[in-house]
C-alpha cells in the first residue's frame, strides 16, 4: 500500500522528468530560423535568420542553349559586384578575353564570338555584406547554317562620292524581308529621306531620291542580331557604321562627241577625250557609280563572255562601273593608225582615257583617277546601247523614285 507522501513524491518526479524532457527536445531541435553563423558567446538564443547572398547573376546565354548571340552574350549582376568572370572555349579551355565594367555590374567579351562554337562562363559576385553568389553556363553560339550575314558597302569612316548607295549582300536567301529591312536604318545629317529597295532575295540597297548632299554624314545602324530572316535562320550583326559624303563630282560621257566633261560642285573642271565602245561592243547608257579603283588590273575577255579577244595584264587607272565588267580606265594600246584618240569608239564597252603603260606620267587617265572617289557618278549618254540595269553594279539611280520605293519591304 502506498502512503500519501510516497505518491506525492512520484507525481513531482514525473512532472520534473517531463520538464527536463521538454528542455532537452528544444535544445536538440534548435530554431529553424537561426543564423548558421550565430556565435554562442554572443547569445545562442538569437532570432537572427540565415541569409544567402542578395547578389543575382544573370548569364544572357542560358545553360544548354544552342543559338546564343555572338554579339550580345555577357553577364550582369544586380545587388552586388563581380569578383571574377571566366569565359573559355569548352573542351579546349582556351580563354576568351573580357572585361568587368567600372561599376562591377557587368562583363562582356572584348571581341565578337565565333559562330557554332561551344563556350563556358563561370561568374562569382559579392553583395554588400560580402556574401558570395555564383553562376555557370555552357552554351553554343548560333551556327553558320542557322545564321545570315550581310556584306555591306561603304565601310565605316570612309569618304565617298554623292552617288554611293548603301548596299547589302546577304549570304542566305531572305524570306522575311520586312523584318530584316526594318532592323537596318540609314539616316543623313541633312535629313534626306532614305529608302531601301530589294533586288531579289539577297540584296538590299538604300539611297535618297536624289544624290546625297555634298559634305553630309550618313549613319547606318545594323540591329540584325537575333532577327529571323528565314525559317530557322537568324542575323548575327549589331553595329553602327558612319561615312562621309565628299564633294559632288558627276562626269558625263557623250558618245556622240567622244568626250567626258567633269563637273565638281557645279563647276566644270575638265573636258577629256575618251574612247567608248565600238559599234560591235557598245557602252551602256545611264548613271553609273564608281565601285572599285585599281591602279593596275588584269582584264581578260574570257571573264566577261567574249572569248579570247583580249587579255591585258596591266590595265592602268581602272575604275569599275558595273559588275559585268564595264570600267573607265587608262588605255595605252590605242592603235595609232585609227583616228586620233577621242574621235571614235574602239573599246569592248568600257570608257577609255589616254594613258601610258605602267600607270606613270601626267596623263588624262591618271588625272581622272586621282581626282575620283568611290561613289562618284559617271553618266553615259547618246550610246546606241540600252540603259544599264539598276542592279548591275551600284546603279540604282537608273530607277525612278516610285519604282525604287515600290521595292521597299518596310
Amino acid at each position: 500500500m502506498t502512503t500519501p507522501d510516497i505518491a506525492a513524491r512520484r507525481v513531482l518526479g514525473a512532472i520534473a522528468a517531463l520538464v527536463v524532457g521538454t528542455l532537452t527536445l528544444s535544445a536538440c531541435g534548435g530554431n529553424a530560423n537561426a543564423d548558421a553563423n550565430t556565435d554562442a558567446k554572443n547569445g545562442g538564443g538569437s532570432n537572427t535568420t540565415t541569409k544567402t547572398s542578395t547578389a543575382k547573376i544573370v548569364i544572357s546565354a542560358k545553360d544548354g542553349s544552342t543559338n546564343a548571340s555572338i554579339n550580345a552574350t555577357g553577364v550582369q549582376v544586380s545587388d552586388g559586384k563581380f569578383t571574377d568572370v571566366k569565359m573559355t572555349v569548352a573542351g579546349s579551355g582556351q580563354a576568351v578575353d573580357g572585361a568587368i565594367s567600372a561599376n562591377g555590374a557587368s562583363w562582356k567579351p572584348k571581341e565578337q564570338l565565333e559562330r557554332g562554337t561551344k563556350y563556358q562562363i563561370s561568374a562569382t559576385a559579392k553583395d554588400s555584406a560580402g556574401k558570395t553568389a555564383a553562376a555557370n553556363s555552357i552554351f553554343t553560339t548560333v551556327t553558320s547554317s542557322n545564321s545570315f550575314i550581310g556584306t555591306y558597302t561603304p565601310d565605316n569612316g570612309t569618304t565617298v562620292g554623292v552617288g554611293m548607295p548603301v548596299s547589302f549582300t546577304f549570304d542566305k536567301v531572305i524570306s522575311d524581308k520586312k523584318a530584316v529591312q526594318s532592323h537596318i536604318t540609314v539616316t543623313s545629317s541633312t535629313g534626306q529621306q532614305v529608302v531601301g529597295h530589294w533586288f531579289g532575295a539577297q540584296r538590299l540597297d538604300f539611297r535618297p531620291q536624289d544624290y546625297w548632299k555634298a559634305g553630309s554624314k550618313v549613319t547606318m545602324k545594323i540591329d540584325l542580331d537575333g532577327v529571323q530572316g528565314a525559317n530557322g535562320v537568324y542575323g548575327v550583326q549589331k553595329k553602327t557604321v558612319s561615312f562621309t559624303i565628299g564633294r559632288s563630282q558627276v562626269s558625263t560621257v557623250d558618245v556622240n562627241t567622244q568626250t567626258m566633261t567633269v563637273v565638281r560642285d557645279g563647276q566644270t573642271l575638265k573636258s577629256l577625250p575618251i574612247s567608248s565602245g565600238s559599234p560591235e561592243h557598245t557602252t551602256y547608257n545611264g548613271q553609273m557609280v564608281i565601285s572599285e579603283k585599281f591602279t593596275q588590273t588584269r582584264m581578260d575577255s574570257r571573264t566577261v563572255g567574249l572569248g579570247g579577244e583580249y587579255d591585258i595584264p596591266d590595265v592602268p587607272h581602272a575604275m569599275r562601273l558595273t559588275s559585268t565588267g564595264t570600267f573607265i580606265h587608262g588605255n595605252y594600246w590605242y592603235n595609232q593608225a585609227n583616228p586620233p584618240f577621242g574621235q571614235t569608239g574602239t573599246s569592248h564597252g568600257c570608257v577609255g582615257l589616254a594613258d601610258v603603260q605602267g600607270a606613270q606620267g601626267a596623263t588624262n587617265a591618271k588625272w581622272f583617277y586621282d581626282n575620283s572617289l568611290i561613289g562618284d557618278v559617271v553618266i553615259v549618254k547618246h550610246s546606241p546601247d540600252r540603259t544599264v540595269d539598276p542592279d548591275n553594279g551600284l546603279n540604282g539611280w537608273n530607277m525612278s523614285w516610285s519604282d525604287w520605293t515600290a521595292g521597299s519591304a518596310a
